[in-house]
């Protein structure tokens, strides 16, 4: 078995603005690096329980190794998530550029209201076909899927019975679990990720099982 922690960076500076910060590098703020520490902490009590595969009565057998490797995008906020994730377990975390959250082109650090305001035209072809529709200078959703699963993909294959987590947007999250979970890619929208919210995958042979999902830390 094969077990994945994908997990949403913490809240950044101005997060509750909910602007689509896209590729801006924006840090966390004092209170993402606090989310993200208690992230640490459950992933590090979670890490060693055992769940039983599809069909199983039992979740009992050999521990699962503690995490081994700690993957993120190379955007700032992803990477201090990161790190505060591996630092209690004595590693450092990898980054990959193709993780890196949606470009929203010139949409980069505008609200939601602020789109619709200056490109209504835009706005409403988004509103139609989310999954097709890129704003000008930027990635639509699909081409999103197409960066982001290989690279997973190749990251599972890579690390067969073994535990690893990735840190990431919750624009990539929700396509990496649209995926695993065959969901069509148009209701990307219905899954949320809170900041620091922390999802496991475990994989049994092929077959994708998704234990938990959006969980965050009280």
């Amino acid at each position: 078995m094969t077990r994945v922690y994908l997990i949403r960076h913490g809240k950044t500076i101005g997060g509750d603005e909910r602007r689509y910060k896209g590729r801006l590098d924006v840090p966390l703020s004092d209170e993402g690096v606090r989310q993200m520490e208690k992230a640490a902490g459950f992933v590090r009590r979670h890490a060693g329980r055992t769940s039983a595969p599809p069909g199983s009565q039992s979740g009992r057998g050999p521990g699962i190794a503690v995490v081994e490797v700690v993957y993120c995008s190379k955007l700032l906020r992803a990477i201090k998530s990161a790190e505060t994730l591996s630092r209690p377990l004595g590693l450092v975390p990898v980054s990959i550029e193709s993780l890196g959250e949606r470009d929203f082109g010139r949409w980069e650090g505008m609200t939601f209201d602020e789109i619709r305001a200056a490109y209504p035209g835009e706005f409403e072809a988004w509103a139609k076909d989310p999954l097709k529709f890129s704003p000008v200078g930027g990635e639509s959703t699909q081409a999103v899927l197409e960066r982001v699963m290989p690279v997973f993909t190749e990251l599972v294959q890579s690390h067969k019975e073994r535990t690893f987590a990735v840190v990431a947007h919750g624009g990539v999250n929700r396509v990496i679990l649209c995926g695993v979970l065959g969901i069509p890619l148009e209701n990307v929208f219905r899954i949320e990720q809170d900041f620091a919210a922390v999802n496991v995958i475990e994989f049994y042979e092929d077959y994708p099982v998704v234990r938990l999902l959006n969980h965050v830390e009280e």
